[in-house]
């Protein structure tokens, strides 16, 4: 999957849900929680797989490349959102000759589904040149279709070693202690898009109780500065004042009837750049419930959408 993001990005935003890591690389799954049906696909498989399609770029595959890839895929850069041909053009610029990967969590969502957490490692060459090495957070969603697993989301930031933005000194965070402690507040056959708005309404109005009944118990979340459980993006969104928050280009994914992706961008007041933010969702017990999120940084002068799939940066990250 292309990756075309520059190689510096700010280090650590205070973005929307950003956290400090209760365990800087280890995300625990509650074990109480209510899981999904057992998954088809075992974590060896699914490591085996995202390491076969870097395997694909590696040896100038391309066509090995594409047909890893399910038709809906769709790919989140801070350079813009791509999909099935934006990617595979990609990724013929791109030309990694040393990848490291590390770190990996294994994340179902439902049967036919699951997320691939990971940090890499890269050198490469773009368009023929030298970059410099470059390492990222990533996540993949593997999805079955039709006894087939296909690669359909992927998303990069580039991994910080800054430490997370202070705690404001005034001001109390109410997190919720349980789980589930209260019902979503959206009525039945809501859609995901919707949820996701829901639950920035919650961080608006700084109700982190509101914020905590969204989150499924084994949620994880993916920022430049770490991946944090489900309590430490609680603890995150009540360090930042996200009540001015703008959200804008939603777009959705789903992997089944159950289960999707929403991904939109969303700024700031002041200096700060845009982000590129991503939640998957599944439902459980008839509720939206997110399962994991992803957050990128936007590289100041790049455009909130790209306005093609060909529209790069001029120094790539990985993959």
């Amino acid at each position: 999957m292309k990756k075309s993001f520059a190689v510096v990005l700010l280090l650590a935003l205070a973005a929307a849900c950003a956290a400090p890591p209760t365990n800087n690389e280890t995300a625990p799954t509650n074990s109480a929680a209510t899981k999904p049906a057992a998954v088809a696909i075992s974590e060896a498989d699914v490591i085996a797989k995202e390491k076969a399609i870097w395997d694909t770029i590696k040896n100038k595959d391309y066509d090995g490349f594409g047909n890893m890839l399910a038709e809906d895929q769709m790919e989140v850069l801070p350079d813009g959102i791509h999909d099935k041909a934006g990617s595979i053009a990609g990724v013929k610029e791109f030309e990694p000759t040393e990848v490291v990967f590390s770190n990996w969590k294994y994340l179902p969502i439902d049967k036919d589904a699951v997320v691939i957490l990971y940090h890499v490692d890269v050198k490469a060459k773009y368009k023929g040149k030298e970059s410099p090495p470059q390492s990222a957070r990533a996540s993949s969603v593997w999805v079955n279709r039709n006894g087939k697993w296909l690669a359909t989301f992927h998303q990069e930031c580039e991994a910080s070693t800054a430490p997370p933005p202070p705690a404001p000194k005034s001001g109390t965070a109410k997190a919720s202690a349980s789980p589930a402690s209260a019902a979503s507040p959206l009525p039945p056959g809501a859609d995901p898009i919707a949820t996701e708005k829901a639950l920035w309404e919650t961080l608006k109005n700084k109700d982190y109780d509101g914020f905590a009944a969204f989150l499924a118990p084994e949620a994880i979340e993916i920022e430049p500065s770490g991946v944090y459980d489900r309590a430490g993006s609680i603890k995150g969104v009540s360090e930042v004042d996200l009540s001015k928050a703008q959200l804008s280009e939603f777009k959705s994914v789903a992997f089944d009837q159950d289960a999707a992706v929403v991904t939109y961008t969303v700024k700031l007041p002041g200096s700060a750049p845009a982000e590129r933010h991503s939640t998957i969702w599944a439902k459980r017990d008839g509720k939206w419930l997110a399962m994991f999120h992803h957050g990128t940084p936007i590289p100041k002068g790049t455009p909130a959408t790209a306005p093609s799939p060909k529209a790069a940066a001029a120094t790539p990250s990985p993959k």
